[in-house]
């Protein structure tokens, strides 16, 4: 079994590419490696063990969390997109951040959402967020919100998700919610362009179970950019912690000011 699994979409020349330079380097010190294309292959063989390399944007580490969560192993994620929030790997310095990785770095949990459906066999995962949104375009959906058993906000909405705060700085900032650091333990409830309601999150500790149900249409689970699942009226999704975190290899800070200042523009974006 392969030491290193890179991943890449089979669209991106330049990750590919790299995947088979890098991988002749390390292969001359003993380390072995192979690719696994996000959009061809099926799932890769792969354990705890395996170290788990994104090579593209947010949206390849979204699809390489995955299949490294599912056996719990390391992810390092290499930037090759724009901005990258999620992502803190530069291409020059690739190989020897995946040297270092085997001598001993330290690894960032980063917390994970499980996801399952009353009335069906769904247990999802999700790194960033999971959106439970409207089944036809120019529809709102109406959804109730229960964090354990407490009922909180009924929205007129496009939807409503819960985030992670890694995922804090992706659809959930879009829709105006808040940027959370990734450490805290925490999982914030944003609603998406509601009507006539309050449009603020609501921000909850990650010990708590989140339940959104759908009151008069149906609609469309979503999770990390993904349709997962249906929601007939009368029907909820529960958001929880994973009990097992993402764990993501840590070759340097996270300079998350850094990436806001250039998302952003210096605020002229």
């Amino acid at each position: 079994m392969s030491q290193l699994l890179f991943t890449a979409f089979s669209n991106r020349i330049d990750a590919v590419q790299l995947a088979h330079e890098v991988g002749e380097r390390l292969e001359g010190e003993g380390i072995s490696s192979r690719l696994h294309l996000l959009d061809v292959d099926a799932q890769p063989d792969i354990d705890a063990d395996t170290m788990v390399v994104s090579l593209g944007g947010d949206g390849t580490f979204l699809k390489a969390a995955r299949l490294a969560h599912r056996v719990g192993a390391r992810v390092l994620a290499v930037n090759l997109g724009r901005l990258g929030f999620l992502l803190n790997v530069p291409p020059t310095e690739i190989i020897e951040d995946i040297k270092a990785a085997f001598t001993g770095h330290d690894v960032a949990e980063r917390l994970a959402l499980q996801i399952s459906v009353s009335g069906s066999d769904i247990d999802e995962f999700a790194l960033n967020e999971v959106v439970v949104e409207r089944a036809q375009a120019g529809h709102m959906v109406r959804l109730k919100t229960f964090v354990d058993e407490e009922e909180f906000l009924t929205y007129s909405a496009d939807g409503v998700m819960v985030a992670s705060p890694t995922g804090s700085t992706g659809y959930n900032f879009s829709a105006g919610g808040p940027v959370v650091d990734a450490t805290l333990p925490v999982m914030i409830i944003t609603p998406i362009a509601p009507h006539f309601t309050i449009n603020r999150s609501i921000v909850v500790a990650d010990d708590k179970v989140i339940r959104l149900v759908a009151d008069n249409k149906p609609a469309v689970i979503v999770a990390d950019g993904q349709a997962i699942g249906s929601l007939e009226p009368g029907r909820y999704v529960e958001v929880r912690k994973s009990p097992t975190p993402v764990r993501v290899v840590a070759t340097r800070s996270f300079d998350l000011a850094f990436r806001l200042r250039e998302s952003l523009r210096e605020g002229h974006a």
